[in-house]
């Protein structure tokens, strides 16, 4: 037997181009029981609808059920925020901008020394001007100067 009217009819389907009644052809061809092997693959597409309106089905209760649980008063509970849970993402931040301006402070140091090179000191009494003693590796007395003669570097 010949199926491309069917064939055709399924094409058109799946394009969306079918009317209502090309539908219900369809429909009512894949109801039989003897339909060709190569178009079984489609019969559970078109058999669904009758199959699946008896297994679908909500039970009795459901608009109860549901009904109770929209109309249930729900209790709000007040949550109270303290003013430091308020200010906590200030103090992040403060935190933060200290870190990078530290950071940045650090990093700029080395650029901003001035190499004066040795300072010899003759009198202890004096005031040195020059790098200060806590960026200083060492202070070295020099013997030839004298014991007064602190050389810095």
């Amino acid at each position: 037997m010949d199926y491309k009217y069917i064939e055709q009819l399924i094409q058109r389907y799946f394009e969306c181009q079918t009317t209502l009644q090309e539908e219900e052809i369809l429909k009512a061809f894949f109801t039989q029981e003897e339909v060709p092997v190569r178009l079984l693959k489609y019969k559970d597409l078109f058999c669904y609808e009758q199959n699946g309106q008896k297994d679908d089905c909500l039970g009795e209760d459901f608009d109860e059920k549901i009904m109770k649980m929209i109309q249930e008063p729900q209790v709000v509970k007040a949550k109270t925020i303290k003013l430091t849970d308020r200010l906590r993402p200030l103090f992040k931040a403060a935190a933060v901008v200290a870190i990078v301006l530290s950071i940045g402070m650090a990093a700029q140091m080395p650029y901003n020394e001035t190499e004066t090179g040795p300072v010899v000191a003759e009198n202890t009494d004096t005031i040195i001007t020059g790098p200060s003693v806590a960026k200083i590796d060492s202070i070295q007395v020099d013997s030839l100067l004298g014991t007064n003669a602190v050389i810095i570097k």
